[in-house]
């Protein structure tokens, strides 16, 4: 067996017998998932069949603007229920509060309201199927993280209506969701300002151009892969691009070549921006990547990183691999738990318990608002609070019932990446109503798939360890490794645990606003231990299950484990590390690890008759000791609060130094999509700059010209 440590945070990935072919499909069928092990050849983040981030978006393939009603849409298809057991609790256990669905009360008002013609007459049929279509395509916006009846801040400094409220507001959400959904509809073809408008009234054309304009130059539509390199043609062609026809923007240097970064750099580059990526590593990703497992004959792709696309709907990940054809694994909510002596967990007890905890949790909520309404400025972990109410209210004193309570713990601790003590009971769970719904799903092949296919013909400089970054009023200057580079603007994705260590200087020094920041949110720990078996001996019914400790304060020590027979091309389990035990972990050699695991595997499935084989290949991760991470993932620390998340996402310098990555992302962070957005949003943030300062310099020119002809 080869056992080797990868300073590498969340895991995935392929099937030798793949048939399934369709880029739309998400199964929970093993055998129905496509092979790709090639996708790990370099080295280096959940209820119904066949849903996946289409399943609000492809009922609205025959929709047509909520202005003119057809009566050939479809009715809109039920939502999946959620699962049962999820990687999280919070958030991902927990239901978005603001996921609701406008319905009106009378199609009278609806015309009233969107300004539909007085002698413009509707059969009940078409009107009921007008109102649908409302339905579905505010779903898909809410989805993306649009409100469901107000505009979003960047949409009020875009400047989309005239005035704030009203009915042209009204209407420009209605048309906005319309323009939103047709792309979501089918996001490999280009979606050009001239079909946004095939089905609206003309009085409405102005409300299309800004809808349009805001929401390609922000990354809501034709973003990604397919749909940019279709775009060329357009572009050329100079017509239904929506951009504006200067040749030329700034100069930008990208810190990093995660997630953020790439989607940054490639974005920026479609905006008409000179970019550079600048990469510590000799590999693209970050904290997503990909490692090719091999023994014998045995060959798996194992996600060491980012694992988990967590929530389909609005995922901009789910539309990367519809436009990549990769087909999605519903990740099962079976997940049967194990005692320390092998034994299955009643059912019984294990539902028990669920309930307490997750009573526990409510009072806790309730706490907190007393606490908020009565002092506003105090906090205290979470752990704290959650064992207080434990012993008032006696919960889980039997001992099972503990180690359950315990399992539970973990399990918040792995959603957080880091041990309860350190989790504000205020704010852990800030992001909760803006979580994505759907199922979560892996990509067979690993999410290195995404990378690579994002850091093709990209301009990537490896090995290039960032020192120092001056700005100022003229520009930007970066030092790495002895090079110089020169540009207008800098875009910083690296991890908060970078920043912590404060391994940049920043000349001059960040402001101590954002330096608080950085400083009151947590960057945790979550490592993994990934083999390689022969054979699979687990089955292959399930994609979870879970292993109860008898020690509290090991509870987060393999207490999950995910099955990637399914995904990754090859018999792979991978056994996840959280909370103190994450730590811990780390000051253990990889040959103990490794032993541990097996010696747990083995007690849970020799009593069953079922013999556990020799690993052919172990890795265990240290993403602690990484230099380019320090860690696996953010969280919210006591004291700290989601607008921590808002003021590290600021730039500062004058529009000189920008921010990205999951924690600059107060909606999502700790997720890989949360990484993804932030750069779409630093993207459109640098253009609104851009442009900004370039309007200032032609102002100031034409003054200047203005003056010496006078003068003349």
């Amino acid at each position: 067996m080869e056992t080797t440590t990868e300073s590498l945070p969340k895991t995935t990935s392929d099937h030798p017998n793949s048939i399934s072919d369709n880029p739309n499909n998400v199964s929970d069928n093993p055998n129905n998932t496509s092979s790709s092990s090639s996708s790990s050849e370099e080295e280096e983040e959940e209820d119904n069949n066949n849903i996946n981030d289409t399943s609000l978006e492809t009922t609205t393939t025959a929709v047509t603007s909520p202005i003119l009603p057809d009566d050939n849409l479809p009715d809109p298809q039920p939502q999946p229920r959620k699962r049962r057991r999820r990687k999280k609790q919070f958030p991902e256990m927990i239901p978005s509060s603001g996921a609701r669905i406008i319905r009106h009360k009378s199609t009278e008002n609806q015309e009233f309201e969107y300004g539909f013609e007085d002698d413009y007459t509707l059969t009940s049929r078409r009107r009921r199927r007008a109102s649908s279509d409302l339905d579905v395509e505010t779903l898909i916006a809410i989805s993306v993280g649009f409100p469901v009846d107000s505009l979003t801040e960047e949409e009020i400094e875009a400047k989309v209506v005239s005035s704030i409220g009203g009915t042209e507001q009204a209407n420009y959400i209605v048309v906005r969701n319309h323009i939103l959904s047709k792309w979501r509809s089918n996001v490999n073809v280009w979606l050009a300002r001239e079909h946004a408008l095939e089905s609206i009234r003309t009085e409405h054309t102005h409300l299309v151009d800004s809808a349009y304009s805001f929401l390609l130059q922000h990354g809501y539509i034709n973003f990604g892969l397919a749909a940019q390199s279709a775009a060329n043609l357009t572009l050329l062609e100079g017509s239904g691009s929506g951009l504006d026809p200067e040749p030329s923007r700034g100069n930008v240097v990208v810190i990093g070549a995660g997630l953020a970064g790439l989607v940054a750099a490639k974005q920026l580059i479609f905006l008409g921006f000179k970019v550079v990526v600048l990469e510590g590593r000799m590999r693209p990703g970050g904290r997503v990547r990909t490692k090719k497992m091999t023994g014998g004959e045995c060959v798996a792709a194992a996600d060491l990183g980012g694992s988990v696309l967590t929530g389909i709907n609005g995922n901009p990940l789910g539309v990367l691999a519809r436009q990549l054809g990769l087909p999605l694994h519903k990740v099962r909510d079976i997940c049967p738990l194990y005692l320390p002596n092998g034994k299955t967990v009643n059912p019984e007890i294990d539902s028990k318990v669920e309930v307490s905890f997750n009573k526990l949790l409510d009072r806790v909520c309730k706490l907190r608002q007393t606490m908020m309404e009565e002092a506003k400025s105090i906090d205290v972990p979470l752990g704290t609070a959650l064992e207080a109410f434990r012993q008032v209210y006696r919960v889980a004193e039997d001992p099972q019932e503990k180690m359950l309570l315990d399992w539970h713990l973990a399990n918040l601790e792995y959603a957080n990446a880091t041990l309860m003590s350190n989790l504000s009971m205020v704010f852990w769970d800030q992001d909760d109503p803006f979580e994505m719904g759907g199922d979560h799903c892996f990509i067979p092949g690993g999410n290195d798939r995404f990378i690579r296919a994002l850091a093709e013909n990209l301009p990537i400089f490896y090995n290039q360890t960032v020192q120092c970054v001056k700005y100022g009023s003229d520009g930007v200057l970066v030092y790495a490794n002895g090079q110089e580079y020169h540009a207008d603007m800098v875009l910083c994705t690296v991890p908060l645990g970078v920043l912590k260590k404060e391994t940049i200087e920043f000349i001059p020094d960040l402001p101590q606003r954002k330096k608080d920041a950085i400083e009151r949110l947590g960057f945790g720990l979550l490592n993994k231990v990934a083999i390689l078996f022969p054979y699979d001996f687990w089955g292959g019914e399930i994609d979870t299950f879970g292993h109860l400790s008898d020690k509290s304060s090991m509870r987060g020590e393999f207490f999950l484990f995910y099955s990637y027979s399914s995904v990754a091309g090859g018999p792979l389990l991978v056994a996840l590390v959280a909370g103190e035990a994450a730590i811990e972990f780390e000051k253990m050699s990889p040959v103990e690890s490794v032993n541990r695991v097996m010696e747990i595997l083995k007690g849970i499935f020799n009593p069953k008759g079922i013999a556990v084989p020799e690993p052919l290949q172990a890795i265990c991760t240290r993403w602690g000791q990484d230099q380019f991470s320090y860690g696996s993932y953010s969280y919210v620390g006591i004291g700290a609060s989601g607008n921590d998340y808002d003021i590290l996402a600021e730039s500062i310098g004058n529009g000189r130094l920008f921010f990205a990555g999951e924690a600059t992302n107060k909606q999502y962070p700790a997720t890989m999509h949360g990484a993804f957005l932030s750069g779409l949003r630093e993207a459109a943030n640098m253009l609104r700059i851009d442009k900004r300062r370039k309007t200032k310099s032609n102002v100031s020119n034409g003054s200047a010209t203005n003056q010496k002809v006078e003068a003349d």
